[in-house]
C-alpha cells in the first residue's frame, strides 16, 4: 500500500513522491514490482561509535535482488543506479534497499557479510553506461523471439520463458523451463554465433516462471509470487480437503500449472476451527438407524446426515446436536431420531432487500433489442391469409335490421319503355323477356345508413348487372301477354 505522499489532490492532480522513494508501495524509485521494502530506519540516526551498514541491496530485472557491498565508501542512497560487479564484466542495477534493515534480509536469507554472492559496487552508474544498460535492454525482445526460432528449428524439448542482458551488453542470461534433461551444447553454439555474445543457460521451475513474468490471478489481482511473495512453500490437495473444496484441478490451479500459492493463506483458520468438530468418519446410531457425515458448514456450524438405509434425505444438525448423539452413544444409548433434532434447528432466514435499483438478471443486456417496425411487420405477418377469410363465414349486415315490414318500402320501378331497344334478342328472333327487379339484400337503408356519408350508387348497379345476366326472369312474358 502506498504512503500518503503518493496520493492526489483534490482536483486529481498526483501530489508526487515526497518521501524521496522511502515507501512500500512497490512503484517508487526504491521498491520494485515484488518484495518492496519500506525503510522505516531511513530518519533515524545511529548510535554515537557505530559505523553504517556498508552493504547494499541492489535490484535487477524482475525483481532479481542480490546484496553488495561498498568498498570504497561512495555516498550511495536508496534509488541510486550502480555498477556493480558481474562476472565477467560489470552489471547495472538499482539500490533498493540501504542501511540497518539489509542485515534483517540478509539473515532472513542465510547470507552471512563474507559470503561469496557478496560481490562489489564499482561506481555510480555513468550517462555512458545507462545508455548502454538500456540499448542491451531493448534487445531482450528480438534475442527472445530469434531464440525460440533456433529452438524450433533443433527440435528441442524446453520452453524459453525469458533472456536478460548483462549491463555492459556482453552477456546475456537465458531462463528456460523443461519437463526431462536436455542436451543444449549444440544450442549454445548456435546462440553464441547468432548473438555474439557470451551466454548462460539457467533453468527454472514453473512457479519461478509465473513469478518474473507476471500476470493477474482468477482473484483479479496481480499474482502473489510476482508482488510479495519470497518463497514457495509447499502446497498440498489436503489444504483443499480441509476448507471443503472441490478437488478440480481447473480451479485450485494457477498460471503455473500447479496448486495456487493462496490455498495455505486461510488454512491455519480452518484448522483452528475444525478441533471441536467430530471425524467424518464417526456413526451415529439412532432409533431409526445408523447415520453417516454427508457435509458440513464449518463457520455456520452445521452438518448434515443420513441414515445408511435411506440416503434420499439430508438432515440438518448443529454441532451441539452431534456432539451431543455421540455422548449418547457413547454410553450405550441410541439418540432420537434426525428428524426431530432437524426440527429443533434454527435456520436463519435469508433477507431479501427491495429490488429498488433495478438488480435484474446479469444478462438482461445480452438479449438484442428489437425495432418497433419489424415487431409491427411480424404481427402484420402473423395475419391470417385471404383465403381463409374468404372461407369463413361472412356476417350478415341485415342480421340487426328492422324487419322489412315496419321499414319504409321502396316504390317499385316503373317499366322503362326504352328498355326494349336494348334488350338482345332470342334465338326464335323475339327479344328476351325483361326481368322483374329483386330488392337487393346488400342495400343499406336510409335509416342503417351513418349520418354524413354519401350512399355508394356503384354497387348496386353493377349487381344489378349482374342479376339481369345471371338471372333471368319470365316476369316479362307476362305483361306482354
Amino acid at each position: 500500500m502506498a504512503c500518503g505522499s503518493c496520493g492526489t489532490t483534490e482536483n486529481g492532480v498526483p501530489k508526487g513522491c515526497k518521501s524521496n522513494g522511502n515507501c512500500g508501495s512497490g512503484t517508487c524509485g526504491s521498491g520494485s514490482n515484488k518484495l518492496a521494502v519500506f525503510d522505516w530506519l531511513s530518519n533515524m540516526t545511529l548510535p554515537s561509535g557505530q559505523e553504517r551498514f556498508n552493504i547494499f541491496e541492489v535490484r535487477f530485472k524482475n525483481g532479481r535482488k542480490h546484496f553488495y557491498k561498498n568498498p570504497d565508501n561512495l555516498t550511495i542512497t536508496m534509488g541510486d543506479i550502480v555498477a556493480v560487479e558481474g562476472s565477467p564484466g560489470h552489471d547495472i542495477g538499482t539500490v533498493s534497499l540501504a542501511g540497518e534493515l539489509v542485515k534483517v534480509q540478509m539473515k532472513k536469507r542465510k547470507i552471512t557479510e563474507d559470503h561469496e554472492d557478496v560481490k562489489k559496487i564499482y561506481r555510480k552508474a555513468s550517462q555512458r553506461d545507462i545508455d548502454i544498460w538500456q540499448q542491451s535492454r531493448a534487445k531482450e525482445e528480438e534475442t527472445q523471439r530469434r531464440g525460440r526460432e533456433i529452438l524450433g528449428r533443433l527440435g528441442l524439448q524446453m520452453k524459453l520463458s525469458d533472456v536478460e542482458y548483462q549491463g555492459d551488453g556482453n552477456k546475456a542470461t537465458f531462463y528456460y523451463t523443461a519437463d526431462t534433461r536436455v542436451d543444449f551444447r549444440q544450442l549454445i553454439r548456435d546462440f553464441a554465433s547468432a548473438f555474439s555474445i557470451r551466454v548462460e543457460m539457467k533453468q527454472v521451475g514453473a512457479r519461478q516462471e509465473a513469478a518474473r513474468l507476471g500476470g493477474v490471478g482468477s482473484c483479479g489481482r496481480e499474482l502473489c509470487c510476482s508482488t510479495w511473495l519470497t518463497d514457495f512453500r509447499k502446497v498440498s490437495t489436503s489444504a483443499a480437503r480441509y476448507q471443503q473444496l472441490s478437488l478440480n484441478p481447473l480451479k485450485l490451479a494457477g498460471q503455473c500449472g500447479k496448486l495456487k500459492c493462496c490455498l495455505n493463506f486461510e488454512l491455519d483458520t480452518y484448522l483452528d476451527a475444525l478441533k471441536t468438530f467430530p471425524k467424518q468418519d464417526l456413526v451415529l446410531k439412532t432409533e431409526k438407524g445408523e447415520a453417516v457425515f454427508v457435509k458440513m458448514d464449518i463457520f455456520k456450524q452445521h452438518l448434515w446426515y443420513t441414515y445408511k438405509e435411506e440416503r434420499f434425505k439430508w438432515f440438518r444438525l448443529t454441532l451441539d446436536q452431534v456432539l451431543e448423539i455421540i455422548d449418547l452413544n457413547k454410553n450405550n444409548e441410541k439418540s432420537a431420531t434426525l428428524e426431530e433434532y432437524e426440527s429443533d434447528v434454527e435456520v436463519p432466514v435469508k433477507v431479501d432487500f427491495e429490488d429498488a435499483v433495478g438488480q435484474d438478471s446479469l444478462t438482461r443486456f445480452d438479449v438484442p433489442k428489437t425495432s418497433k417496425r419489424r415487431r409491427n411487420n411480424r404481427n402484420k405477418n402473423k395475419k391470417k391469409p385471404v383465403g381463409a377469410v374468404a372461407n369463413k363465414k361472412q356476417p350478415n349486415p341485415n342480421q340487426n335490421r328492422k324487419p322489412a315490414a315496419k321499414q319504409q318500402q321502396k316504390p317499385k320501378p316503373r317499366p322503362n319503355p326504352n328498355a326494349k331497344q336494348n334488350q338482345p334478342k332470342a334465338e326464335n328472333g323475339k327479344p328476351k323477356p325483361k326481368p322483374r327487379p329483386r330488392p337487393n339484400p346488400n342495400a343499406k337503408s336510409d335509416e342503417s345508413q351513418p349520418k354524413g356519408e354519401v350512399k355508394k350508387t356503384n354497387k348496386p348497379r353493377r349487381n344489378n348487372r349482374n342479376r339481369k345476366n345471371n338471372n333471368p326472369n319470365n316476369a316479362g312474358d307476362s305483361e306482354k301477354k
